[in-house]
């Protein structure tokens, strides 16, 4: 039987009234989404760890530490969790004690939800792979936004759905939550 940890990766307000808005799929489905995960792994008793991005540069535009766009989005904030880790960078594990949180609970696999899909979801779930944990992503419980830069554009939609496939491929197991649910007997 896997011994779990659910992952909350960056649900901060930013992502709700601030620079980058998600969209795909809509925070009205992943953000019920991520709650109900929340709290059906801890009546289950796995570990719930919650990531907060932040940026301490008095300048930064995104995530500013101390910031509204940096605060949690209240319906993360009021839940229970087990540990509230910070980070400054794309994936969960670098420069943060989550590896060590993760083995002291001697946890093998990592069920992530949380935002945004394409990049700090994706960069987690390598690390955690790469780490040699087993991998779930709950596909309705995390969410992204189109993008266009220099290297092309892709809606919101495509760029989920994209990511998600191709995280299928070899490192995660994606499912919806409510499979996910079912895995927990509930």
């Amino acid at each position: 039987m896997a011994r779990r940890a659910l992952i909350v990766i960056d649900v901060q307000n930013e992502y709700f009234d601030g620079a980058l808005p998600i969209s795909d799929p809509p925070t009205a489905t992943s953000l019920p989404n991520i709650g109900r995960a929340m709290d059906a792994a801890t009546a289950a008793g796995v570990p719930v760890i919650v990531v907060q991005h932040g940026d301490a540069e008095p300048d930064a535009e995104i995530f500013l530490e101390g910031s509204h766009a940096w605060e949690l989005h209240p319906a993360i904030a009021e839940r229970p969790r087990d540990h509230l880790v910070a980070k400054a960078l794309p994936g969960s594990f670098t420069g943060t004690d989550l590896g060590e949180i993760l083995a002291a609970a001697d946890v093998d696999t990592v069920s992530i939800t949380g935002y945004m899909t394409h990049m700090c979801v994706d960069t987690t779930a390598r690390e955690a792979a790469h780490r040699g944990l087993a991998v779930e992503i709950l596909d309705d419980a995390t969410g992204t936004l189109p993008l266009e830069n220099s290297g092309g554009s892709a809606t919101g939609e495509e760029l989920h759905r994209a990511t998600l496939v191709a995280q299928g491929q070899f490192f995660a197991d994606v499912l919806s939550t409510d499979a996910w649910l079912g895995r927990l007997g509930g």
